[in-house]
C-alpha cells in the first residue's frame, strides 16, 4: 500500500539558522587566520539582541561583534521594523578559554593520534532516489526556500517578502519504496504588514502557486513530474505572518539537526553542527559517514544505506562502526562483512577525517543554511579581515564530504 512521507526545511532567516550562521561565521574567522583553533561557539538571538557564548582555544583575535552584524546584515535583517536589525542590536560576547580537561583528550603528541573531542555516535546516510543522493522530501524542502529567497532578494516578482520562512513537502511512495507525487506542499512566508488582510494572503498564496513553483519546477526539472494539480497547498496557513525571525522566536545554535542532515530519513546521532570546529566529531565524522554512505550508493553497493560510527572522547579509533543497507545490498554480503570492508577503505580516526575531507579550511559559513548534505563541492576564494587590519585571502573547496572520490575503490573492494 502506498505511504506518505514528509519533510521540512527552514530558511536563511529563520531565527534558529540566523544563530548556527553566525557560529559558524565564528568558526570560519577563527580557522582562517590559525587552523588549528578549537572552538564550541552557541549563539542566541532574539528581539534586537544577539549572546555570543562559548570556549575557544586560538592563536588569533576577532572581532565578534562586527562579525556577528556582518552576518545579520547579508541575511536581510536590515530595517527597524523586524525588531532585530544588523546595525543596531545589541551583541554580547560570552566566549571564554577552552577547558583545559577537554583539549587534554583531543592534542596528543603526534596529531595522527588525536583523539576524539566527545562521545557519541553520528550518523551518514544515502539514497539514489536523487541525483544528489538525498531524501527527495528534504531536497524539494531545500529547494522552495533557496527559490523563495532569490525571489526576496531580487524584490522584482514579489515585493513584500521578509527573511523569515519555512517550507515542508509530504511525498507519495510506491510500495517498493519509490516516490510517486507530491501528496501536500506547506510555505509559511514572512512578508511586511499590510491593510486588507484577506486580499494580501490570497496574493501571498497565488504567488506561491504561480510565481515560486514554476521557479522550482524549472531549476530542478528532474523533479517537475511529481507536481500534479491534486497536490494540497497550504500558504501562510496561521493567516498573517508579519512578525518574524529572531522578534517572533528566539533563535538558539544547533536546534535544527534534521533540516541540516536528512529530513527525517535514516537516523541522528543527536549531535549539533554549527560552531563546532572539526576536532568535534558531532560534526566532521557527520559529515565523513555522508562521505562513506554516497560513495557506497554512488558505486552501486546498494540502493539505500546508513552508516554509523561512534567514539569515546580522547580515543582516536572509533568504538564501532556499523552498515545498514536495508536489505538493497548488490553483493553477496551481510551488513556485517560489508561494515569491516567499508573500515578498511575509510580511516574514520579524527585526524585522518580532517586530512580527508579539508576540514581545517574556512569552510563551514555556507553549510549552515539549506543543509549540511547534499549540496555541490566547488573551489571558492574567500577574505577574512583580522581588527588589527590583517587581510587574509584563501581559496578553499566547499563540501568535500559530497564528493565521489570513493567510487573505485568501492568497487575495487567490492569486485563491483
Amino acid at each position: 500500500m502506498a505511504y506518505l512521507f514528509t519533510s521540512e526545511s527552514v530558511s536563511e532567516g529563520h531565527p534558529d539558522k540566523v544563530a548556527d550562521q553566525i557560529s559558524d561565521a565564528l568558526i570560519d574567522n577563527f580557522l582562517a587566520f590559525d587552523a588549528e583553533s578549537k572552538v564550541a561557539c552557541e549563539t542566541l538571538v532574539t528581539t534586537g539582541q544577539v549572546i555570543l557564548a562559548g570556549e575557544v582555544k586560538s592563536n588569533t583575535y576577532l572581532d565578534v561583534q562586527q562579525i556577528a552584524r556582518d552576518v545579520i546584515k547579508k541575511i536581510g535583517y536590515t530595517k527597524s521594523e523586524y525588531m532585530f536589525e544588523a546595525n543596531s542590536c545589541g551583541v554580547l560576547s560570552a566566549i571564554h578559554e577552552q577547558s583545559a580537561d577537554i583539549n587534554q583528550g583531543v592534542d596528543r603528541a603526534t596529531k595522527e593520534e588525536q583523539g576524539a573531542g566527545d562521545q557519541g555516535m553520528m550518523f551518514g546516510y544515502a539514497t539514489n532516489e536523487t541525483n544528489n543522493y538525498m531524501p527527495l522530501a528534504l531536497d524539494l524542502s531545500h529547494a522552495l526556500l533557496i527559490e523563495l529567497a532569490n525571489l526576496r532578494r531580487e524584490n522584482n516578482e514579489i515585493t513584500y517578502l521578509r527573511p523569515d520562512a519555512k517550507s515542508q513537502v509530504t511525498l507519495e511512495y510506491s510500495d517498493d519504496n519509490k516516490p510517486q507525487r507530491i501528496d501536500a506542499i506547506v510555505i509559511s512566508t514572512q512578508h511586511d504588514d499590510f491593510d486588507q488582510e484577506e486580499a494580501m494572503l490570497a496574493k501571498i498564496k497565488k504567488d506561491m502557486i504561480e510565481i515560486l513553483i514554476p521557479r522550482v519546477k524549472a531549476k530542478y526539472p528532474q523533479y517537475a513530474h511529481l507536481f500534479n494539480d491534486d497536490i494540497t497547498y497550504h500558504i501562510n496557513p496561521t493567516g498573517k505572518f508579519v512578525i518574524g525571525g529572531p522578534h517572533g522566536d528566539t533563535g538558539l545554535t544547533g536546534r535544527k539537526i534534521i533540516v541540516d542532515t536528512y529530513g527525517g530519513k535514516g537516523a541522528h546521532g543527536g549531535g549539533a553542527f554549527s560552531g563546532k570546529d572539526p576536532s568535534k566529531v558531532d560534526r566532521s565524522a557527520a559529515y565523513a559517514t555522508r562521505h562513506i554512505a554516497k560513495n557506497l550508493v554512488a558505486a552501486g553497493l546498494c540502493d539505500e544505506v546508513l552508516v554509523q560510527v561512534s567514539y569515546a572522547i580522547g580515543v582516536a579509533k572509533p568504538t564501532s562502526i556499523n552498515v545498514n543497507t536495508y536489505g538493497t545490498a548488490k553483493v553477496d554480503l551481510k551488513d556485517g562483512d560489508i561494515s569491516k570492508i567499508v573500515e578498511t577503505i575509510f580511516d574514520m580516526r579524527p585526524y585522518y577525517i580532517e586530512q580527508r575531507l579539508k576540514l581545517r579550511n574556512p569552510i563551514y559559513s555556507e553549510t549552515a543554511a539549506y543543509g549540511h548534505m547534499g549540496r555541490t563541492p566547488e573551489v571558492v576564494t574567500k577574505t577574512f579581515k583580522s581588527p588589527d587590519g590583517q587581510s587574509k585571502t584563501v581559496e578553499v573547496e566547499l563540501f568535500t564530504w559530497e564528493k565521489l572520490d570513493h567510487v573505485e575503490k568501492v568497487k575495487a573492494a567490492f569486485n563491483l
